[in-house]
């Protein structure tokens, strides 16, 4: 196995997790690689590190998404070191272009990362595990950094992820294709496992989503313009409605709603 520390071999700490299907596929997380690459608080975080280490969680049986991961990440911070971990050690491949890959799971093999990816992991795991995932990640992190826990589909299309910081959930964000997906309500499908169970009457998740179908239907007008235009519509609706969505400071390819973990937060 690679040493992905670069230094001499250390014992590293028992895989914590069980392993899973891994399914991937190229370019699947491209929608959340944007967004990590325009979020002001990673750049912060990358930035600000002294050992600007990232660590992708779970890549699955081919290591395309890691490798895709370090290139776009590199645009913030060329010199990052990226570090791929699986429980399976017959997915542990050799290294190649700044990227390292090793053994290990939600202990993140010892390693003390500025950044974690984490996706399509937790939905493999029953809802009770996720606190306790959570946790443990979060007690890894180097100071000031930051974990991302998501789900899309099989091709990427349709995705929802959780930023983290060492302490709690800070957001939610959703995510689709404009060209592939009906309405906003349809990504409820990939929510994080965190989320997915929630998604009723009288929790917040529910609540979003239907006031994002809702605006969605009313801003009907903006239709011949493009649904990324009737999107921008819509989240201004849903803004003026009092929820606190992210307003895009840049034009954007995807269809994107960011809101605190607050509106989302699950009552229990």
């Amino acid at each position: 196995m690679s040493n992905p520390s670069g230094g001499a071999r250390t014992r590293s700490p028992k895989p914590d997790g069980v392993i899973t299907r891994g399914t991937t596929g190229i370019n699947r997380l491209r929608r959340s690689d944007r967004w990590l690459m325009h979020r002001p608080r990673v750049a912060d975080a990358l930035l600000g590190a002294a050992d600007p280490l990232v660590v992708d969680l779970g890549y699955g049986a081919r290591p395309d998404t890691t490798f895709e991961l370090a290139s776009r990440l590199r645009t913030v911070r060329d010199d990052l070191r990226v570090v791929g971990l699986e429980i399976d050690p017959d997915r542990v491949v050799e290294g190649r272009d700044g990227v390292s890959f090793a053994r290990g799971g939600f202990e993140l093999a010892g390693l003390r990362p500025v950044l974690v990816r984490a996706f399509n992991v937790l939905r493999q795991y029953p809802e009770e595990a996720v606190a306790g995932a959570w946790a443990k990640v979060q007690s890894g992190l180097a100071p000031g950094g930051l974990f991302v826990d998501g789900t899309c589909d099989e091709l990427g299309r349709r995705c929802a992820w959780v930023l983290l910081d060492e302490h709690r959930p800070l957001t939610l964000t959703l995510a689709w294709d404009p060209f592939d997906v009906e309405r906003p309500g349809d990504v409820a499908e990939r929510l994080p496992k965190a989320l997915i169970h929630r998604n009723v009457p009288g929790e917040g998740v529910h609540d979003l989503l239907v006031a994002a179908d809702r605006a969605w239907a009313t801003a009907a007008q903006h239709a011949p313009f493009g649904p990324r235009v009737r999107w921008r519509a819509a989240l201004e609706l849903l803004r003026g409605q009092g929820i606190p969505a992210e307003a895009p400071r840049r034009r954007l390819r995807d269809c994107v709603l960011t809101v605190p973990w607050s509106v989302v937060a699950p009552t229990s």
